[in-house]
């Protein structure tokens, strides 16, 4: 990430802290986000972890993120999510007249986009690529996809292929993809399309829209928030133990 960008640094990552209308997108930037959930897969696979580490712009998308790099160094820094991301941006492209690609999800689910961003954002060109549903892609799909992208020239490409997946990809291919601003945004494709419903802004200003999803999607995030939450608060203040262990034998050696 760009030591020109408000950050704070804190439990490996470098997390942006500032408003995303201070970023000036005039190279080629890779923009991630980081939650409580992604924390705890990057702890288990270290390729996740260095797509997350490489971002340009690192977003924290979650309370657990904003309330740990409190922790950390008393930083103060607001929830910035792959929605408010994408709305941004839409917003930004609509004023100048610029394109956009969607990445991912269903044929049916982006041709939904497409039609809503026709509405709301009629000065933006949209473009879609709805890449095979497997783990793994193969080298024909992996060109097959940046082939797709590379010929449009996108201002923006959203990638949305759930994580870690899409955040790996986006790392992998970032120089040869022909897109100025890369983000990965994985569930706000399918919010955006209507597929799946993001809770009320006022759950999300009383910071509960966790919760919402939690009780909408039981089955699906159950282990995200019940299991992974609890695995998370473990792992930052075992971190930060460490770290105030350290600084205390090195306080120690100078005396």
């Amino acid at each position: 990430m760009s030591a020109l960008l408000p950050n704070v640094f804190f439990a490996d990552y470098s997390v942006f802290s500032g408003d995303l209308f201070d970023v000036s997108f005039n190279k080629k930037t890779l923009i991630n986000t980081i939650n409580q959930y992604s924390y705890c897969i990057a702890e288990q696979d270290d390729e996740f972890k260095k797509a997350l580490q490489k971002s340009d712009i690192l977003l924290p998308d979650g309370m657990a993120i904003v309330a740990a790099s409190a922790l950390f160094g008393n930083h103060k820094i607001k929830k910035i999510a792959g929605a408010d991301l994408h709305q941004f941006l839409l917003e930004d492209l609509n004023e100048r007249g610029g394109s956009c690609f969607y990445l991912g999800a269903s044929i049916s689910t982006l041709a939904k986009i497409k039609n809503r961003v026709a509405k709301e954002y009629p000065n933006v060109v949209v473009h879609n690529f709805s890449p095979p549903y497997k783990a793994i892609f193969s080298d024909k799909d992996n060109q097959q996809m940046l082939s797709a992208v590379n010929v449009c020239k996108p201002d923006v490409l959203f990638v949305g292929m759930t994580a870690p997946k899409q955040e790996k990809w986006g790392s992998q291919y970032k120089e040869a993809l022909e897109a100025k601003v890369i983000c990965s945004i994985g569930a706000v494709f399918d919010f955006y399309a209507g597929t799946v419903e993001r809770p009320h802004p006022f759950w999300i200003r009383l910071r509960l829209e966790w919760f919402i999803r939690l009780v909408k999607e039981p089955k699906r995030m159950w282990k995200r928030y019940l299991y992974y939450g609890p695995v998370f608060i473990k792992l930052i203040f075992l971190k930060k133990f460490k770290i105030l262990k350290t600084n205390r034998l090195d306080t120690n050696e100078a005396l």
